[in-house]
């Protein structure tokens, strides 16, 4: 192992490479360190703001969303929801592809459809992060953390103005950094940026653990800590074997070689399709917790609202609909992110249109004809393999509130673990490309 490092290192390109993505890595993290300034007051207000019982549960919805920006959004700062307008942004151009043409048709126009198509994400995370900006100011400004917090009012307005704008950049900045990563570095810089702000806020997360553990004074810790390490290790590995998962399906293609006198023989050439178990990543968890985030923040706006009958529906939606402490609420989000992970994986499945580019090619697979026989075949095949994945993502997504550990979230886990082996893939590709004998092997 050391001695493929120690190759890894001697290569000045590849040297480059992984010093540049540290240098951006570690920018990221400043600007992560840049917080909006806050009286000792509104400071106060928001650590209660994000303790699990405060608001209605609001401060552990929020403390979900904060594993995105590596806990920004709990000191503030100017990088308040990481990368997390951007991949709303994605989500939402994936999800148009399939209903609107012109869309679908820059996926078949090779590079300059795939930069255009980046370009459109990045301008609509330009209001997005906006409209998230206000929206959470809004949030604060409700639960007191902000006391001056107004775009209208000439007295506040520059302030407030200028917290809104400062976020906006923010979120850009680390847009930029991480296509740069993408770009010029190793492996894909949104998701790198996500996985170190995780990694940086995993000592302090460690050290509360410990200091929760053994405040008991006997042997109780222990046995904490014991269980803690297992479920820990069985979620990686489980998280490991199903982001490995496939299905194979053999498919055939014909090929035709000259034998002699130009005389030609058929053959085909065997290979397979490989159907993920959990192709759909974790954006259905993403998906989860914006639509039960939604009604939440709403409420927060209208818990103060002169109406009576308003300010009593928001009163009680935020203490029985979308209330963390209570288990329909866990409920609903493991449904929800079962639903999600079927929506989101025919949307993929359609937008490939495997079948179609089977026919095309004269590709079959033995036993079925072209066509809708092989549609058939294949879409049973995905809704069985997508049903393991999405039983899975929903229990992963419980797992804080049935652990009782939130260093064992969802979330969390699947981007350090996704992460990292798909940095590890890129680095075997780059050695193998340089006739090394590659990073793992």
């Amino acid at each position: 192992m050391w001695e493929r490092l120690r190759s890894v290192w001697t290569i000045p390109d590849l040297r480059n490479k992984i010093l540049f993505t540290i240098a951006m890595l570690l920018l990221s993290r400043v600007l992560a360190h840049i917080t909006v300034p806050l009286t000792p007051d509104e400071q106060t207000k928001l650590l209660q703001l994000f303790q699990t019982n405060s608001n209605g549960g609001l401060g552990q919805l929020l403390g979900l969303l904060d594993v995105f920006s590596g806990g920004s959004l709990k000191t503030f700062s100017i990088v308040p929801f990481g990368v997390y307008p951007y991949i709303t942004a994605t989500i939402v151009m994936q999800l148009l592809q399939s209903v609107i043409p012109a869309l679908q048709n820059l996926s078949t126009q090779g590079e300059a459809g795939r930069l255009r198509f980046s370009q459109i994400t990045r301008i609509i995370t330009v209001p997005l992060a906006f409209l998230q900006a206000l929206g959470q100011a809004a949030v604060f400004q409700r639960a007191g953390v902000l006391t001056n917090f107004s775009l209208v009012d000439p007295q506040y307005a520059l302030e407030s103005w200028s917290i809104v704008l400062a976020i906006m950049a923010g979120t850009m900045m680390l847009v930029w950094l991480g296509e740069l990563i993408t770009e010029k570095g190793i492996g894909n810089g949104i998701s790198l940026i996500i996985f170190a702000g995780i990694v940086a806020g995993l000592p302090t997360a460690l050290q509360n653990e410990y200091v929760a553990l053994t405040s008991s004074g006997n042997g109780a810790a222990i046995v904490s800590a014991g269980v803690f390490l297992i479920i820990g290790l069985i979620t990686i590995v489980s998280i490991v074997y199903i982001y490995l998962g496939q299905r194979r399906v053999p498919v055939q293609y014909p090929t035709k070689r000259t034998v002699g006198r130009g005389m030609l023989v058929g053959s085909a050439q065997t290979t397979y399709i490989p159907m993920q178990v959990n192709s759909a990543g974790m954006i259905p968890i993403i998906f989860a917790q914006s639509m039960l985030l939604f009604p939440s923040v709403i409420s927060q706006y209208l818990t103060t609202s002169s109406v009576t009958w308003l300010k009593n529906v928001a009163l009680w939606v935020s203490t029985y609909v979308v209330n963390t402490t209570q288990w329909w609420y866990w409920a609903a989000f493991f449904v929800l992110v079962v639903l999600f992970t079927y929506f989101y994986a025919y949307v993929l499945w359609q937008q490939q249109d495997i079948p179609e580019n089977l026919r095309k090619q004269g590709a079959f697979i033995p036993g079925y004809r072209p066509g809708e026989p092989t549609s058939r075949y294949l879409t049973s095949i995905l809704q069985r393999i997508t049903l393991a994945g999405a039983l899975f993502l929903g229990i992963v997504a419980i797992l804080p509130t049935l652990s009782g550990n939130q260093l064992l979230g969802s979330v969390s886990l699947l981007i350090v673990v996704g992460v990292v082996m798909d940095t590890v893939r890129q680095l075997e590709a780059q050695m193998v490309m340089r006739n090394y004998s590659g990073f793992l092997s």
